[in-house]
């Protein structure tokens, strides 16, 4: 059975293994140079397989919790590093650990008796460290039983989360299936206990090697020094029987995915920008979860690398893999890989970056968004897309109202307790923003300057005779406002035509000053006082809705004899233009009769047979109200032209009214008078 048991400190965590049958076999220490994977290997090999000779009873998990147990107590190099810096602040350097226990239990007996061994070990042992220089106690420790049982069976033993058993020790216990479902197991916990997340590059281009010489040679050389046994022997022969199959089909080269181990601050990133199409998988149905880069690549030089946020260690999971080993050979001879986000859009985002400094591997967290040295965006590219019209003015206002500054001096509340700075701060910023559209069109009395004293003062925690007196006279402002029917600052973005009507208008804005009032009319019974005296305003007389009524109405009238007056405008040039039309064509055919009669010489001269007046008689044209229109322009013109071709008829000139009288004679023989001439005669 095997101990795995993790030094939890905050910085230089160690692991120390231990494996348990007849007795505890410690594989390695806490120093820094047995925190190796040559050195862990080397030592398993040496332990060897259980004897079969052996008694079973005499095999037990106990020997190796108990071995935990005291190695725990240990000083690491780190502890006695701080203990040695701090001198007589020794105290605090603390002592916590985890033991994580892969076994094969009967039952949730045997798992309590294994919790209730593990807990009196830990209580001895603290007695003996504290009179003891060379030991620490154990503050903390936290036990993971993993129950193994074979494929195909099922599970004595269920499956508990983490219980606490004392001040000191807590338990939790799982059950997997043996095999690579242990593994898979392991790798989720290691996430889960060391704060680890999980990063698969796929697509990685590489050629399978494998050296068999010196394989060869490794095998022969521990064979030699009585190393291996034959049931190792057989599993490294047939090993080599398939590295030389693979080596033989290397010319071909294939993608590789590797899965990496790093911490979790990584992918910190992703989750901030709310990026959720970011690769993750479930791996072999667990819950472990993994984020997929793909290879990119790399087209710079390293001194040409981008913008860098964080730099993190990882570790292969699978370390013994080809894969994994050529990665790392690849990475650690200088050179450096630019990771790919893949994207559901096929656009590309170079998001992360593998790279070498000291013999050790880092993945580098690259900046794929606005980076903090160029200039700060735009407010309108926020999140509620392209909104042009923000309160920004009046938000600079807010923040400035709204500054923390040093709290010296304690307060105290009405009550007799002491009030909290922070709690202050809170409950002022939550009254200032009960009430606060964000968007200039969405509100009318934010954007009134005559509401701003009420506005200002409604938000106080308590108000004084002078601010109720201020708040009535705003409220009088308006309705005197509201009376004279004067505009409001309504926004008309986003509507057809004139917007809504005036009184519309002022219904909107007194909603929107009784929302404002209504949300602080529990802070003090003064501001009820504020919201009694606009419900009083907005409760208007008979005689004013009537006058209300009859302006509506005749609003309404003037509309439509508007909008029919624009009708007939249009219809009227249209008909007129058709009229002048034809009758500038019955004149030029008039025209070319009369030049033809006249060019004959046969013909007499034609008589005049539309005399026209002279111009200094014709009567003024009457002034119409506004411009002239086109048609009046043209006509106006026509008839001045006409005027100019013939010489007036006599009859005409001495007339009244530019009428003649004909066939006088007649009359004067029957002795009529007549007085249309503007002439009275007698017989």
């Amino acid at each position: 059975m095997l101990l795995w048991i993790p030094a939890l400190q905050q910085r230089g965590s160690t692991v120390n293994f231990i494996v348990s049958d007849s007795g505890a076999h410690i594989l390695n220490s806490w120093t820094q140079e047995d925190q190796n994977l040559q050195e862990l290997m080397a030592a398993l090999a040496a332990v060897g397989p259980p004897n079969p000779r052996a008694d079973p009873e005499c095999c037990s998990i106990l020997h190796g919790l108990v071995a935990a147990v005291e190695t725990l107590c240990k000083i690491t190099e780190y502890q006695h590093e701080a203990r040695t810096m701090l001198m007589e602040n020794a105290e605090r350097v603390g002592n916590r650990g985890r033991i994580i226990c892969i076994t094969n239990a009967k039952s949730d007996s045997h798992v309590r008796m294994l919790e209730d061994c593990v807990q009196e070990t830990i209580h001895e042992h603290n007695k003996l460290a504290a009179n003891s220089d060379h030991l620490m106690q154990i503050q903390k420790c936290e036990l993971v039983l993993i129950h193994t049982y074979p494929v195909g069976e099922d599970s004595l033993v269920s499956d508990r989360l983490k219980k606490e058993l004392s001040p000191v020790l807590t338990s939790e216990v799982h059950s997997v299936r043996a095999g690579r479902h242990l593994a898979t197991k392991l790798n989720v916990l290691v996430q889960q206990h060391f704060d680890l997340a999980s990063t698969t590059i796929t697509n990685i281009p590489m050629k399978p090697t494998f050296n068999v010489c010196d394989q060869v040679s490794t095998f022969l050389r521990r064979k030699k020094k009585g190393r291996i046994t034959e049931q190792n022997a057989v599993l490294l022969h047939q090993q080599f029987d398939s590295a030389i199959q693979e080596e033989q089909h290397a010319n071909t080269s294939a993608n590789y995915d590797v899965e990496l181990l790093h911490h979790k601050d990584a992918h910190v990133d992703f989750l901030k920008s709310g990026d959720n199409h970011m690769g993750g998988n479930n791996r072999e149905g667990t819950l472990k979860e993994t984020v997929t880069l793909k290879w990119c690549t790399p087209r710079t030089n390293s001194v040409e690398l981008h913008y860098c946020t964080g730099a993190y260690r990882i570790s292969p999971v699978d370390v013994n893999s080809r894969p994994s080993s050529c990665l790392t050979n690849f990475l650690l001879n200088g050179r450096s890989v630019l990771l790919e986000q893949p994207r559901k859009s096929g656009s590309k985002v170079i998001s992360h970056m593998l790279s070498s400094h000291g013999g050790e591997i880092f993945l580098h967290v690259l900046s794929s968004s606005r980076s903090i040295l160029e200039d700060p965006p735009s407010i309108s590219e926020g999140c509620g897309g392209r909104v042009t019209d923000y309160r920004i003015t009046d938000f600079g206002e807010f923040m400035r109202e709204n500054r923390l500054t040093p709290f010296l001096d304690p307060r105290y509340k009405i009550d007799g307790s002491l009030e909290i700075p922070l709690e202050r701060a809170k409950d002022q910023l939550e009254k200032h923003t009960r009430y606060w559209p964000m968007i200039i069109s969405q509100t009318t009395i934010f954007n009134m300057q005559a509401v701003v004293p009420l506005a200002s003062l409604i938000v106080k925690e308590a108000l004084t005779d002078e601010d109720i007196l201020n708040c009535q006279k705003t409220i009088y402002n308006l309705v005197d406002m509201e009376r004279k029917n004067d505009p409001l600052p309504i926004s008309t973005v986003g509507t057809r035509g004139k917007g809504p009507k005036r009184d519309e208008q002022y219904r909107i804005m007194w909603n929107e000053l009784e929302t404002l009032v209504r949300a602080h009319i529990y802070n003090s019974d003064k501001h009820q006082r504020v919201l009694e005296c606009l419900l009083a305003c907005r409760s208007k007389p008979p005689e004013e809705e009537e006058r209300k009524k009859r302006g509506r109405k005749r609003e309404e009238k003037e509309d439509k004899t508007e909008k029919s007056g624009k009708d007939y405008e249009l219809e009227k040039p249209w008909q007129e233009s058709e009229r002048l039309k034809g009758v500038l064509d019955r004149e030029k055919e008039e025209l070319a009769e009369a030049e033809v009669i006249k060019d004959s010489p046969d013909s007499p001269e034609p008589p005049n047979k539309k005399p026209l007046v002279m111009m200094d008689e014709i009567p003024p044209v009457e002034k119409t109200k506004g411009p002239m229109s086109l048609l009046s322009l043209w006509s106006n013109r026509i008839n001045t032209a006409n005027s100019r071709k013939h010489q007036e008829f006599i009859g005409r000139l001495n007339s009244i009214n530019n009428k003649a009288e004909l066939y006088q004679h007649l009359k004067e023989e029957n002795g009529m008078e007549s007085t249309e001439n503007g002439k009275a005669s007698r017989q």
